[in-house]
């Protein structure tokens, strides 16, 4: 497998021009993660972050009352981790687990330092693939307290256009913030416009 999605990652948005993406493979590790595998458990620091090459991934939490709380999902070309575990050395209050069948490419610590030694551009481009990950957040927790449940999952489907058919109902309306009936309810509403539009 030629890893091509990780590698356009590179070069496209980290500007690590395509003659060096060889050089660049002593940074990461390929990893087969197959589906229910979790690679990242609450109480666990985390020193990695997982570029998904191929597959679907998810980051959830659970609370006391033992109910998942799923915070993002990562199909291809996305990338997750706990950053403020990996940050401040904390224990991570999350879980990371495939869905589906998965090809993970796994960065470690120092990564990102050891390309802005070769290439200095690379620091600020991940400072700004950062920055834009906080906005991200910042909007879904808005999105959660101030918008309606059909408004959230207009902007999923925005979000993660073939995740519907992937992901199981019940984790996109933990997504959502609701429940699968709400999640039911909302997109028979939805049908039913768009069938009398």
């Amino acid at each position: 497998m030629e890893y091509h999605n990780f590698r356009n990652h590179l070069s496209q948005i980290l500007g690590v021009p395509i003659t060096s993406l060889e050089f660049c493979s002593t940074f990461y590790e390929i990893k087969e993660v197959k589906k229910h595998e979790i690679i990242l458990r609450e109480g666990e620091i985390s020193d990695s972050t997982f570029f998904v090459e191929k597959g679907l991934l998810r980051m959830y939490s659970i609370d006391k009352a033992g109910k998942e709380h799923v915070i993002q999902f990562a199909p291809e070309n996305w990338i997750i981790s706990d950053t403020t575990s990996q940050l401040l050395n904390e224990k991570s209050r999350f879980y990371i687990e495939a869905i589906e069948e998965s090809t993970i490419i796994v960065t470690k610590e120092g990564f990102f330092e050891n390309l802005s030694k070769i290439y200095p551009d690379v620091a600020e481009k991940n400072q700004r693939l950062m920055f834009n990950h906080i906005k991200s957040l910042q909007n879904r927790v808005n999105a959660l307290i101030s918008t309606t449940a059909e408004e959230r999952y207009m902007d999923f489907l925005k979000k993660y256009p073939s995740l519907m058919l992937r992901a199981p109902q019940w984790m996109v309306a933990s997504y959502l913030g609701i429940t699968p009936e709400s999640l039911s309810r909302v997109r028979k509403e939805l049908a039913k416009k768009k069938f009398e539009i």
